[in-house]
């Protein structure tokens, strides 16, 4: 290796010196840099977007920073929405109404807090036709809005649904304890809901009817929103054989009640008392019966005045005070399909009754069909569920 001549020595000192010097001149001191940029955000459905389907979702997006705020207003209403964890993306919850115009504002804030607002507007889809619930059960009428284990939630529309998915989808059942229970569709305008076992005793229910602008079928939209509160009462369930003429009424698992009663006496198929789980469906102080096809003058016809009737079908089946059969009542089937009891129990059954209460029949070759009347527990779960668009689940929580 060759040595340094001295002016070879004085050049690398002199490097060697300038770059300590630039490291002492910029030691302790703040390099300059540049703001970040402002936020942005994204729109969908896009500014001044038409025709656009109200199940679309409406999202935001953050670039560049997080959400404040973000509202979607209009005539129709508010549509509500939720915030990502992160802050990052808003998502509505709810269906919009059709033939409305919506506001998108959403105020958003880049990492030093420096806001940005963007404002777009959409307008959806018009309705041809809309359709609505014309029947709801429970109700307050007959019930008191406390009802029985038994008891489904049934929901009649006044129109055709074609889309059953879609409506399904958007009947919310809420309980106060975890229920598997789903919709079953009886017909386009009948549906119904039962959980897979009796609900449970003293549990809090509430049915969502999220129908505003959702689609029931070719253009067709929900009217509006229903809800229904309830609650399940004391677990009772009743049961009796037609061969052995006794009911016997458990309360919570305890026997409370012994009825001698007399059934359908048969011989002719109407005259049998049907086999299986009714539910009860009224409780009527006075009812007016009359002989089922047989008309005035004719042989076999009557017309009763019957007291403390509790319906149990709709072929015509009560539970009921029987003065008249009070002999048979324990020992034969003297009755035209009715369940007679003496006037003292069935006082006291009427009284005791939720509607939605179960009441098992068992013995006779005549079978409840799960469409005459509340016969939604003849079918068993497998065949329940045939019949639902999106099959079984668990209740949300309430």
């Amino acid at each position: 290796m060759g040595r340094l001549t001295q002016g070879s020595a004085g050049v690398l000192a002199l490097a060697v010196l300038t770059a300590c010097a630039g490291s002492d001149k910029t030691e302790g001191q703040a390099t300059p840099s540049a703001a970040p940029p402002a936020a942005s955000v994204q729109v969908l459905p896009a500014d001044k977007a038409g025709n656009v389907p109200t199940d679309q979702t409406v999202l935001v997006a953050a670039r560049g920073g997080t959400l404040r705020s973000v509202t979607v207003t209009g005539k129709a209403g508010t549509l509500t929405g939720e915030l990502s964890a992160d802050g990052t993306q808003w998502r509505s919850e709810r269906y919009a109404t059709p033939g409305a115009s919506y506001t998108v504002t959403a105020l958003v804030a880049n990492p030093v807090g420096q806001t940005t607002r963007t404002t777009t507007t959409f307008s959806t889809v018009k309705a041809d036709s809309t359709f609505g619930i014309e029947y709801i059960a429970p109700h307050r009428d007959d019930t008191g809005l406390t009802v029985g284990v038994g008891m489904p939630i049934m929901i009649t529309f006044d129109k055709d649904i074609t889309d059953r998915v879609s409506v399904e989808r958007n009947l919310v059942v809420k309980t106060s304890k975890p229920v598997e229970g789903a919709w079953h569709w009886f017909d386009d305008r009948h549906v119904d809901f039962r959980p897979k076992k009796y609900w449970p005793a003293h549990t809090r229910v509430r049915l969502e009817a999220r129908l505003a602008g959702v689609r029931g079928g070719e253009g067709m939209y929900g009217k509006r929103d229903h809800v229904l509160d309830f609650k399940i009462g004391r677990e009772q369930i009743t049961s009796g054989s037609t061969q052995n003429h006794v009911l016997k009424v458990k309360r919570d698992g305890r026997l409370v009640r012994e009825m001698p009663m007399s059934a359908g006496q048969g011989g002719v198929w109407k005259y049998y008392t049907t086999s299986g789980v009714h539910l009860a469906m009224s409780r009527e102080p006075v009812t007016i019966m009359t002989s089922p096809g047989i008309g005035p003058g004719q042989s076999g016809y009557y017309r009763l005045t019957v007291y403390n009737t509790v319906r149990i079908s709709n072929s015509g089946e009560y539970v009921h005070s029987a003065p008249w059969s009070v002999g048979s009542q324990g020992h034969a089937n003297v009755s035209h399909g009715c369940v007679n009891v003496s006037p003292s129990n069935a006082a006291w059954f009427i009284k005791n009754t939720l509607i939605g209460d179960p009441i098992i029949i068992t013995g006779s070759p005549r079978k409840l069909e799960p469409t005459n009347g509340w016969g939604h527990w003849q079918e068993d779960w497998e065949q329940w569920l045939q019949w639902s668009s999106v099959k079984s689940g668990l209740t949300e929580s309430l």
